[in-house]
C-alpha cells in the first residue's frame, strides 16, 4: 500500500512540475512578445521624435513655426492611436497567455481529481469482490 502511495505521488509531482514548466514558458514567450510589441512602439516613437526635432531645428520663420505646429499636433495624434494599438495588441497577446495557463491549471486539476479517485475507485471494486 505504500508503495502504490508514493508511485501515485512521484507521478502527481511529476506531472505537477511538467505543468509548472509548460506554465512558466508561456508566461515568459508572453512576456516577450509584450516586450517585443512595446520596443517597437518606442522604437518608432523615437524616430519620429527625432525626425520632428530635426525639423524645428530649419525653421527660421513664423510660417514654418505654423506648419511644424500643424504638424507636432499630428504626430501627436499618430502616437495616441500608434500606442492604442500596440495596447490592444498586449491585451490580446495577454489575454491568449491567460487562456493558455486556464486551460494548463484544468488539465492539472481533471489529473489531480483522477489520482484521487483512482485509489478509491480500486478501493471500493477490491472490497466489492
Amino acid at each position: 500500500m505504500n508503495q502504490q502511495f508514493t508511485s501515485q505521488a512521484f507521478s502527481y509531482a511529476k506531472q505537477f512540475s511538467d505543468n509548472a514548466f509548460k506554465a512558466h514558458t508561456l508566461a515568459l514567450k508572453g512576456f516577450e512578445t509584450v516586450a517585443g510589441l512595446q520596443f517597437k512602439n518606442f522604437e518608432k516613437q523615437a524616430k519620429v521624435s527625432a525626425d520632428f526635432f530635426a525639423e524645428a531645428m530649419e525653421v527660421r520663420d513664423a510660417d514654418g513655426f505654423r506648419s511644424l505646429w500643424e504638424k507636432g499636433a499630428g504626430l501627436s495624434r499618430d502616437a495616441a492611436e500608434r500606442a492604442v494599438a500596440a495596447g490592444q495588441e498586449i491585451f490580446a497577446v495577454t489575454q491568449k497567455t491567460v487562456e493558455s495557463l486556464g486551460a494548463i491549471l484544468q488539465e492539472q486539476q481533471a489529473a489531480a481529481n483522477e489520482a484521487v479517485s483512482a485509489p478509491v475507485q480500486a478501493v471500493k471494486k477490491a472490497a466489492g469482490k
